[in-house]
């Protein structure tokens, strides 16, 4: 007799051929070289049209291109405009994946409905971060992230069902903000189906510490931002100064930090990244620029991740 499946077990089943996939790493030929492997934030590009990003995206050495919603873009709310079919059309026009979403406005305990969308979509990621409170520490931190995680672990199984990861981002204005944190999360849900969207530009900017966390997260860093502090996104600086939040442009030393994810093998995407001010416009007035400063950028990292060796 065939036994009978739940709903839940039905759902869990026909992800599992996907899950296998999407959480494996993507495989390097044993004698290539460590190499990043490059995704595109659409907010980048402020609120740019998604048929205007898209070319981009392989200009700059990205194969993936990850959907940002207001304030910071408005790609998510134009996939809902064009609807998801034309998206896909769009994304197979211009050889471009879908990797990950990050929709910070729905908030971690609401994205259920942007894992299906995702999952539709090819994508393998939905990120956010946790909310607060913030700044708590010991046993006020120990037993909130304890709460949190309760609370978190039907998200993180709605994750497992459709062969997804949950990232979260690592906000300073968060619960889960420090490496203690993090590791307690991943120490109270140890699935694969969740991990840290590890943005250094959040932590001390202390590039032994940085790379240290980075070989701790291991396998359960699912998603990297290159991304520094410099002189800060919150308040509106000449433009210089505000390009500091990225490799080449700030004073971080990012040798450390590659050599740590070359380590610990990391196969996860890289995003090289930065907050304009005010939100929601392109990081340089042209979509040309902002893709040749990506490049600057990039070219920065490989040129460190030579030095490592």
């Amino acid at each position: 007799m065939t036994p009978h499946l739940t709903r839940r077990d039905f759902h869990r089943h026909c992800a599992a051929l996907a899950a296998s996939s999407l959480l494996a790493r993507p495989a390097f030929a044993a004698d290539e070289p460590f190499r990043l492997n490059y995704i595109v934030a659409s907010a980048m590009y402020g609120k740019a049209p998604l048929a205007e990003i898209l070319p981009e995206v392989r200009k700059t050495g990205a194969e993936y291109i990850e959907i940002w919603a207001e304030r910071h873009g408005n790609q998510r709310e134009q996939i809902d405009e064009m609807g998801p079919d034309a998206f896909a059309d769009l994304l197979a026009k211009h050889d471009v994946k879908l990797g990950s979403f990050t929709c910070f406005k729905y908030g971690i305990f609401n994205m259920q409905g942007e894992m299906d969308l995702v999952r539709r979509l090819g994508g393998d990621m939905v990120i956010c971060n946790t909310g607060g409170p913030k700044g708590l520490t010991g046993d006020d931190l120990k037993s909130a992230v304890s709460q949190f995680a309760a609370k978190l672990r039907p998200h993180v199984e709605a994750a497992e069902d459709r062969g997804l990861i949950l990232g979260v981002e690592n906000h300073s204005g968060s619960l889960v903000s420090s490496p203690e944190s993090q590791q307690m999360l991943l120490d109270a849900i140890p699935s694969e189906h969740l991990g840290i969207a590890l943005a250094p530009y959040h932590l001390p900017q202390d590039p032994s510490l940085l790379a240290g966390h980075i070989r701790n997260l291991g396998e359960r860093l699912v998603h990297f931002q290159a991304w520094e502090h410099g002189m800060g996104c919150m308040t509106k600086l000449p433009k210089e100064q505000e390009l500091m939040q990225l490799p080449h442009r700030g004073p971080l030393d990012w040798t450390p930090l590659l050599e740590a994810l070359k380590q610990i093998d990391y196969r996860g995407r890289t995003e090289i990244f930065m907050h304009p001010v005010p939100r929601g416009i392109p990081i340089l007035e042209s979509t040309a620029a902002v893709t040749d400063e990506i490049n600057d950028a990039r070219k920065y990292l490989e040129s460190r991740l030579e030095a490592v060796g």
